[in-house]
């Protein structure tokens, strides 16, 4: 049976509500292994990422969470389906929290991109939010778009743990965005979230607070 968790903020009068968030990379896919943008393209996860997902439901069968969220890409989906039913839960697909429209280099790699245009590579290595690939999305646009859906599923899940299944970029921007971090140093504060590992948030009337980053599941 599952248990539900809840928390002292749930139930002490004049306590400011809050939940706790486990933010979780999709596992690894067939182009992350040769470090090809996957943005908006639904691209199918590796073996290895099916072992990813695989422990991320061991890990939810040890650690019940109240419910679990997914981007409505395919490799989060199938990331999340492990945890759902280990826990009996159906995930809701929120569509915000898709990955970034890479433009261009959607299907390529950095180094591809460079090759073809050196100058316009160089000022995304420096600030990818100013001078994001040509035809993408505004990764300004991607954090707040990503940081309003985690503060509607904090709101919805007032005193409860949810498991959140998204996309390296996003969450990096919507990481900064939370912690006032400036979004143009998302690369470098955050090299990367890895595959299948968590990020827990404690979110509290829409203030977040870093409880832990990368913790692998297995």
């Amino acid at each position: 049976m599952r248990t539900t968790h809840t928390t002292d903020d749930a139930t002490s009068p004049g306590t400011p509500a809050s939940a706790t968030l486990l933010l979780a990379r999709h596992g690894q896919t067939v182009w992350h292994t040769e470090n090809r943008y996957a943005g908006l393209s639904d691209v199918a996860l590796t073996d290895e990422g099916r072992a990813q997902a695989e422990a991320l439901g061991d890990w939810a069968a040890a650690h019940p969470v109240d419910a679990v969220w997914t981007s409505t890409l395919s490799r989060a989906a199938a990331t999340a389906a492990p945890a759902c039913r280990a826990l009996g839960l159906t995930a809701h697909r929120e569509p915000t929290l898709r990955e970034c429209d890479f433009g261009v280099v959607e299907g390529r790699t950095l180094a591809e991109f460079e090759a073809d245009n050196p100058a316009r590579a160089k000022a995304y290595r420096s600030d990818p939010v100013s001078y994001p690939f040509p035809e993408a999305e505004d990764p300004r646009t991607a954090a707040a778009r990503g940081t309003a859906a985690l503060r509607r599923i904090a709101a919805a899940h007032h005193g409860e743990r949810v498991l959140v299944v998204a996309h390296n970029t996003l969450l990096r921007l919507v990481l900064c965005s939370l912690l006032g971090i400036p979004l143009g140093e998302y690369r470098r504060v955050f090299p990367r979230l890895r595959n299948g590992a968590l990020t827990e948030l404690r979110m509290t009337d829409g203030a977040a607070a870093l409880l832990s980053l990368n913790v692998p599941c297995a």
